[in-house]
């Protein structure tokens, strides 16, 4: 990530792995940390201002979203445009396009649908399909959802691969 788009605050510096794909114009400020082989998509601001952000390994942040004060685990897909305020996505978890999360918890391996608001203090158990405005949570198990196969076509390896590829967005 050039250090034109990351920013100092209050004596933090965000921290990049070597190996993680942080777009070019994507914007880091403060206590910001990208773990290894995880993808920053055009677009994605990470505020580390009101408390640290954390992007795990392996994990994929779609253009035009936004953490502001979360955690994200290992091999998470945070889609395009979604929003994450003070929110922590535990490992192998979804969060769709353009849904939002306030002050909340993601459960491990749970889905959370397109769209969908998450308002403050829910804390979604492990393997959890969340859906609606606002949101509904059902169990994967009582769902028609495969996850397999939602997590094999969002893939946060793909993601990494295609990174790898983009010389040009983040070269």
């Amino acid at each position: 990530m050039a250090d034109s788009r990351q920013y100092a605050f209050e004596g933090e510096r965000p921290a990049i792995d070597e190996t993680a794909s942080v777009s070019r114009e994507a914007t880091a400020v403060g206590d910001v940390t990208v773990a290894a082989d995880a993808s920053v998509w055009p677009g994605v601001v990470l505020r580390g201002d009101v408390g640290p952000v954390r992007v795990g390994a392996q994990s994929h942040v779609g253009d035009n979203a936004v953490l502001h004060g979360s955690t994200v685990g290992e091999q998470v897909m945070v889609g395009h445009g979604a929003v994450l305020n003070e929110t922590i996505v535990d490992d192998g978890a979804l969060v769709g396009f353009n849904s939002t999360v306030t002050e909340s918890v993601i459960g491990e391996g749970s889905i959370v649908a397109s769209g969908t608001v998450v308002p403050e203090g829910y804390e979604v158990p492990a393997h959890s399909f969340v859906r609606g405005m606002p949101a509904s949570v059902t169990p994967l198990s009582e769902t028609t959802i495969d996850p397999d196969a939602v997590f094999e076509a969002y893939s946060s390896g793909d993601y990494t691969n295609l990174a790898q590829r983009h010389e040009d967005l983040f070269g």
